[in-house]
């Protein structure tokens, strides 16, 4: 089999030129290519990769002590209450809060069979790793199809390894998770000409997060303008009620439940409840979204693996609701690309990034430099982020500490009310009601407090360590007596 000249296009030989939503129809072989093939082999291999990469990375940095009561355990508290049939609540949070007042996230009800099975946080953190890992499957079928076996390869392993979703996956466990595989194949679909299939892949958004209403109301107005007489009802249909949903929840829902009776984030939008003047607010709008300069350096982090093509695609709109507000709020760690922030992100943009490609009907040797490109910044950037743990000798040694936390943690019976520090606190959710030492929400005078002394300075939260000294001191005046006294971790039992 010879390879084409240089310059004809690099489409396999079943699929027109024509990009599949060009003026509004998708090609007749685009529609029929669309559902009907089964994925490759390689698809199930590169997906299985980056689960296996994701579980790992995640397991291990669990085993390490380095998850978090903020947010693995109060997912985990959540999926726990789920699977003992009630409303999700976290002690973390407070006293029997309950979660629908904090997120609208009712999609995590779904992890409660597997909780039944396996109640621990590894079953939240090893079903993150298969739902983001499976995301990469409509993006490479897509990419297959349209643009040949190499760019769906290439768009599979960049996109799995890309920064954005190093950086969700690496830091416990979020709702964006079920986000991630929906967005693909509502964009896959939506680039391949069936608004039909991106609405309805769409639209258990709502379930997921209340922020992500205005997503589907983007992609459905997408849908409306890409679809037939017929399709264009449907997505406008999804457009009003992402908007309705939004509202609705933030509106209502949310303070329903939440014991203050309002949405506790509305803070991070108007200056933590005291509002901010039409001045403050038309700056925010404006020179505020590029200022401070973090916030460019983010938007130059999103676009670069995939070399800034997918501004070239109408599906990078997709992304615009979620890039205003984390550009509009005040809480600085919604401009930078750490933590889970940019984890819905990616798939919008390689989903843009494939179909600009297919747009653009570039030549060989142009999609060829596009492709090598496109991985060479995803190497590029992959030590900087959480994957690049896994060739760090240090991130394969166990610290003997950790067999001490867990020998210490044992003495606590299961049922116990307990505060704990920060990274213990997710290894007690399976069996006690725990909640964080040193956070002024968490249940009083509980039966047993549990502190790790030895957390680096700049590594502790909520308090430093002189607080946490004078917080024990505290405790032992209240008639609280030391149980426990090992390697730095201290466990204290309520006097009865």
């Amino acid at each position: 089999m010879h390879a084409p000249p240089a310059d004809t296009p690099a489409l396999p030989p079943q699929q027109s030129a024509a990009p599949a939503w060009t003026d509004g129809r998708p090609t007749p072989a685009a529609t029929a290519s669309a559902g009907r093939s089964e994925p490759p082999w390689w698809t199930w291999a590169v997906v299985s990769g980056l689960l296996l990469l994701y579980a790992t990375l995640s397991l291990r940095t669990h085993e390490r002590l380095q998850s978090h009561s903020f947010d693995l355990a109060i997912f985990e508290q959540a999926v726990r209450s789920y699977a003992a049939g009630h409303l999700p609540v976290s002690e973390v949070k407070g006293p029997g809060f309950p979660l629908l007042g904090d997120h609208f996230s009712p999609v995590l009800a779904l992890l409660a069979p597997a909780y039944w099975i396996w109640p621990s946080a590894r079953t939240l953190l090893v079903a993150q790793a298969a739902l983001v890992a499976v995301s990469a499957l409509p993006l490479m079928r897509w990419a297959h199809r349209a643009l040949g076996t190499a760019a769906g390869v290439v768009v599979g392993v960049a996109y799995g390894l890309s920064w954005g979703i190093a950086s969700g996956v690496g830091f416990d466990f979020h709702e964006w998770a079920f986000a991630v595989p929906l967005l693909a194949c509502s964009l896959a679909a939506l680039g391949q000409g069936r608004p039909r299939a991106a609405v309805l892949w769409a639209l258990p958004l709502l379930l997921v997060k209340e922020d992500m209403g205005l997503t589907v109301a983007v992609i459905g107005l997408l849908a409306a303008w890409r679809a037939g007489k017929g399709g264009r009802r449907l997505g406008i249909a999804a457009a009003v009620a992402g908007v309705a949903v939004a509202a609705l929840v933030v509106g209502v829902v949310l303070p329903a439940f939440n014991p203050s009776g309002g949405y506790f984030y509305v803070g991070y939008v108007d200056g933590d409840g005291a509002g901010r003047s039409l001045g403050q607010l038309l700056y925010a709008a404006t020179i505020g979204l590029v200022t401070p300069e973090v916030k460019v350096t983010t938007l130059v982090m999103l676009l670069a693996p995939t070399l800034f093509l997918a501004v070239r695609s109408p599906l990078v709109l997709v992304a615009v609701p979620t890039l205003l507000w984390r550009g509009f709020s005040e809480y600085e760690s919604h401009w930078g690309t750490g933590f889970h922030y940019s984890l819905i992100l990616m798939p919008i943009l390689f989903a843009a990034f494939v179909d600009a490609l297919q747009r653009r009907g570039t030549t060989t040797a142009g999609l060829r430099r596009h492709l090598l490109g496109a991985a060479g910044v995803c190497v590029l950037l992959l030590p900087s982020h959480s994957l690049g743990q896994l060739f760090q000798p240090l991130f394969w040694k166990t610290d003997p500490r950790v067999a001490v936390a867990h020998h210490v943690m044992d003495r606590i019976p299961d049922g116990a009310t307990v505060q704990a520090s920060d990274r213990l606190v997710p290894h007690l959710v399976h069996r006690t009601s725990v909640s964080l030492f040193g956070w002024p929400d968490s249940r009083p005078n509980p039966e047993w407090i549990l502190v790790d002394t030895r957390v680096a300075p700049e590594l502790r939260w909520p308090l430093d360590a002189l607080d946490e000294s004078v917080a024990l001191a505290e405790a032992r005046s209240r008639g609280y007596r030391t149980a426990a006294q090992e390697s730095g971790f201290v466990l204290l039992s309520r006097t009865r």
